[in-house]
């Protein structure tokens, strides 16, 4: 499967993609956020509850978007993970790869709520997700462990809702 962005495409991870991919998720800014440092074996396939996709720009893996599902009927929704490689930062990658991932949640995974949960110090993946369009809907305390795990920080719940992605 492939979902195409206006300056990105993703594509189901591939065997391909795995070296790539470990470098990037190694890389200090990202394994910050991401609390890795040396990924398992089987890593990116590690999890079965999520859907990884490499992101591609130009033909480049620039980075990994995942999404779950909570298929209870009462709570059902998606979340989105997301890194990209520091040297594609701040080039609105993040965003066209979010918007890209969250219409195909909406459009053919019919959910109607999707949620992101960024470090609440995250500045610029919070500033990239409210481009999308979600919002904030609370700071969750000592959330996640530190990337060291010497301790816990804050985490930012975001969700977005169908009809306020643009374009939907």
């Amino acid at each position: 499967m492939e979902l195409a962005g206006t300056h990105v495409r993703l594509v189901e991870v591939t065997q391909a993609h795995v070296v790539p991919l470990r470098r990037i998720v190694c890389t200090p800014e990202v394994a910050l956020r991401w609390g890795v440092r040396e990924p398992p074996p089987d890593w990116p396939y590690d999890d079965a509850s999520v859907t990884p996709f490499a992101i591609l720009v130009d033909g480049a893996v620039a980075g990994m978007i995942q999404y779950g599902e909570e298929d209870d009927p009462m709570y059902r929704h998606a979340s989105i993970d997301i890194f990209l490689d520091p040297e594609f930062h701040g080039d609105g990658l993040g965003r066209d790869a979010v918007r890209t991932l969250s219409r195909y949640l909406f459009r053919v995974r019919d959910h109607h709520r999707i949620v992101i949960d960024p470090a609440a110090d995250n500045l610029p993946a919070i500033r990239c997700y409210t481009a999308v369009g979600f919002r904030p809907v609370g700071v969750m305390r000592r959330y996640e462990r530190n990337a060291h795990e010497d301790g816990w920080h804050d985490g930012l719940l975001m969700d977005l809702l169908a009809e306020e992605l643009p374009d939907y």
